[in-house]
């Protein structure tokens, strides 16, 4: 009787043994999610808001945050900052404005960079309650209005999450791509060690609700499933030239012609009024600058008729 006893808790302690190898293996092989990186950049991105704040019936930070983090640690955009920052450089301005800055300061007109693409993180819609176990929103926020009728929505009760990210041209309009993301509970299934260092960057970034809750996590994995398909497909457009010019932008002194060639006998392109601001390239031909205006158009002014914005 005694040694089947003692055989028995042999036998039990090698199935332990053995089950904790297992579940370590296990642990160890589940890598956490990689966000994914470029070798250049591909452009100036800003990062909006949609216009219904979904978050806020999760208890979560704006989206926006989080979307930010993955953005900077890809190193495929160069990020600009359209929310506390630039309400924060607005007031420097309006100081540089009113004289109150020392002279030398190189504060003015011209001087921010314009964004190529917006990035509008959001939920996919699926039922407009809130107050329930589900969590609808409206696609909105992109440029030019909404983007049709995606369903899907987060689910506190199964702990899903359904997202949608927007990347739209600036210039143009266009949308570039909408991506959708999927994430749920069991997706978070990596070893805990992998885990935390993951989410770690969230908090320093303003989304710490995104990595302290099983929700937020969740939210987070279906946002970078959307991210990764978003910069595949960006990547497949050529880098704008013109995103790292910081080219101080000038404006017309004076009313005057855009030409296609460096030449008073070219095709015009358009009519400069006195005020307007210009974006020289870099390229010049004696007197005559090659510039761009606010809606992309390009051509040759001399550059007697403008003047260094301020």
């Amino acid at each position: 009787m005694e040694l089947e006893r003692s055989k028995l808790l042999a036998l039990t302690a090698v199935a332990a043994t053995l089950f904790a190898a297992n579940a370590y293996a296990s642990e160890k092989d589940t890598k956490p999610p990689e966000i994914p990186t470029c070798d250049k950049k591909i452009g100036t991105l800003a990062v909006t808001e949609p216009e219904n704040q979904w978050w806020t019936a999760l208890q979560l930070e704006s989206p926006a945050s989080l979307i930010k983090v993955f953005v900077t640690q890809s190193k495929c955009f160069t990020l600009l900052d359209r929310g506390k920052g630039l309400a924060a450089a607005e007031k420097e301005r309006a100081l540089a404005g009113g004289g109150e800055m020392r002279g030398g300061s190189n504060i003015g007109k011209g001087q921010m960079k314009a964004a190529d693409y917006v990035l509008v993180p959001d939920i996919v819609n699926k039922n407009a309650n809130s107050g329930g176990t589900r969590v609808g929103g409206v696609l909105g926020g992109l440029v030019g209005g909404g983007f049709g009728a995606l369903l899907g929505g987060i689910s506190l009760k199964s702990k899903t999450a359904d997202v949608v990210l927007t990347m739209t041209d600036v210039r143009s309009t266009e949308v570039i791509t909408t991506q959708q993301g999927h994430a749920k509970k069991t997706d978070l299934g990596w070893g805990a060690g992998g885990g935390a260092g993951f989410f770690g960057g969230f908090a320093a970034a303003g989304a710490s609700s995104y990595a302290n809750t099983e929700i937020g996590q969740v939210v987070t994995m279906a946002y970078l499933e959307a991210f990764v398909k978003v910069i595949n497909d960006a990547k497949q457009i050529q880098p704008n030239a013109k995103a790292d010019n910081v080219t101080q932008s000038v404006t017309m002194a004076k009313p005057g012609k855009m030409y296609e060639t460096p030449n008073v006998k070219g095709k015009v392109v358009r009519d400069l009024d006195a005020g307007m601001t210009l974006y020289p390239s870099g390229e010049k031909e004696g007197l005559w600058w090659k510039a761009s205006d606010e809606l992309g158009n390009e051509g040759w002014v001399p550059s007697t008729l403008f003047q260094l914005a301020k």
